[in-house]
């Protein structure tokens, strides 16, 4: 059918109206599946709203450095510069400075924050202020005000600062993270090289990412615009919500960022404003997510759980009956999906928590009732260790869930951790460095420090060692050295 005038004039006017009104309006949004989506039409409203939350913070420390370094100097190859080993700076300049005595000198870096409460508190990135001598905090009226560190917890990167003084403050609103979608429009306001207030838009590119930045990764991945000085600002969604903490980038990457679900933020922003630090639960386990090949081996028609590879002795798990080989299927009646899913969930539990845990053995489901530790980062980086290697020069402990994510290792119970290599030693001369995995040892599989031992002892003096070696994120070196 032809359309008349009038309804041609009707349909124009009903197109201007609806672009009135959403020229008006921060978003737009529509029903589908039960579920609201925002789709955005102007930015400029929710930027205005949430500015006066948003500060620039900017730090000064004092870095001790001695008259013979020149680290300062390495620019962007930093120790691996293009001269091989040798630093050029130490030929021409050491002999001038080899007496020099040690001086102090002053950085200063920047970054952002966002306001929380009407008291003064901001959120922020533990890098941000760590080590500061001097935190100033500028609001976005320009007023400037000294900082104190609340507390900071460096596993995550979070730190709560606060600011004396000033009236009226603009707190933004905690969203909720879980509900952010892939796809989903967000804002982020900083200081991206010193240029406050700086206000970029993206979309949500990625949910629970893994950097290998910390035992706690799971960041929200967005290709809204940060750079350096973005660090510790607010991620927003289209209602002005925080929903994350601008946290880390690829140095090597444009237009991609990461942040800490505010989800996972507001347990340690809560416990650093009560008593300025945080503890963990810990459960005292080796685990692995499952895969399918183990689910089958273990007889599981869901693939969803974690195995046990190793219970510490003494530990809670251990007092609680949980076994090598169990697999943990649920925590006080939540299903448990994986390895990162569980240490997440143990971590923000309170010490002390008599936990119900759900776990398969030999096929049966078991409920154990376990109460929960202290996590000691220092006591399980050490745990275990051995007196192994100190003859050729090195030393070795076993692999702890921790240490394997903080070094980026498979978390599967195997191998056994250099600790320290002596300098000058037979180690350290075949090129074995600290924090390498050595798998096996003259082709035998290394389990943990008693196996290693164990075939250590079969090497008689004078023969060699061949020690397979997993080196961080890289792949697989061979170290070769004579007893």
């Amino acid at each position: 059918m032809k359309p008349t005038k009038f309804t041609a004039k009707l349909i124009v006017m009903m197109f201007i109206g609806i672009a009135v009104a959403i020229a008006g309006m921060g978003t737009t949004s529509f029903a589908k599946d039960d579920e609201t989506i925002y789709v955005p039409a102007n930015f400029s409203k929710l930027a205005e709203q949430a500015r006066p939350g948003v500060v620039n913070i900017r730090t000064v420390k004092t870095v001790k450095e001695s008259g013979q370094s020149f680290h300062h100097f390495q620019g962007p190859f930093g120790k691996e510069s293009p001269f091989g080993g040798r630093n050029p700076f130490d030929e021409f300049f050491g002999p001038f400075f080899k007496d020099s005595p040690p001086h102090d000198f002053k950085q200063r870096s920047l970054g952002s924050g966002f306001i929380i409460d009407q008291e003064g508190y901001i959120v922020t990135n533990n890098h941000v202020v760590q080590d500061a001598d001097q935190i100033k905090v500028k609001l976005a009226n320009e007023d400037e005000f000294d900082a104190t560190i609340v507390g900071r917890d460096p596993k995550t990167d979070l730190a709560l600062i606060k600011i004396e003084g000033p009236a009226n403050l603009v707190p933004l609103k905690i969203g909720d993270s879980d509900r952010l979608q892939i796809g989903s429009w967000v804002v982020a306001i900083g200081s991206p090289f010193g240029l406050e207030q700086t206000v970029t838009a993206g979309i949500v590119s990625a949910k629970g990412r893994t950097i290998g930045s910390g035992p706690y990764d799971d960041f929200i991945q967005t290709d809204a615009s940060t750079n350096p000085g973005n660090s510790g600002g607010p991620l927003l969604n289209m209602q002005g919500e925080v929903v994350g903490i601008n946290t880390a980038i690829i140095a090597s990457g444009q237009g991609i960022g990461f942040a800490i679900p505010t989800n996972l933020a507001e347990g340690i922003i809560r416990q650093l404003k009560e008593g300025g630090s945080v503890t963990r639960g810990w459960l005292g386990v080796g685990i692995q997510s499952l895969n399918p090949e183990l689910a089958e081996y273990y007889g599981l028609d869901d693939k969803e759980g974690v195995l046990v590879t190793k219970v510490f002795e003494g530990d809670p798990a251990d007092k609680g009956g949980i076994k090598p080989y169990d697999v943990i299927i649920a925590i006080d009646g939540q299903n448990v999906a994986s390895g990162r899913e569980l240490s997440r969930m143990i971590a923000n539990m309170p010490v002390g928590k008599k936990t119900d845990i759900v776990v398969i053995r030999k096929g049966k489901k078991k409920t154990l009732k376990v109460e929960l530790a202290k996590r000691d980062d220092d006591e399980m980086l050490a745990k275990k260790p051995a007196d192994n290697g100190d003859e050729l020069g090195f030393a070795v402990t076993e692999v702890t869930p921790e240490a394997a994510r903080r070094l980026g290792y498979e978390i599967d119970g195997q191998g056994v951790l250099v600790t320290k290599v002596a300098s000058g030693g037979k180690a350290d001369e075949a090129g074995l460095e600290e924090g390498d995995l050595i798998k096996e040892l003259n082709h035998k599989p290394i389990d943990d420090a008693n196996s290693f031992q164990k075939e250590l002892k079969k090497v008689d003096a004078g023969e060699e060692i061949q020690l397979l070696v997993r080196r961080g994120r890289g792949g697989f070196v061979v170290v070769k050295l004579t007893k």
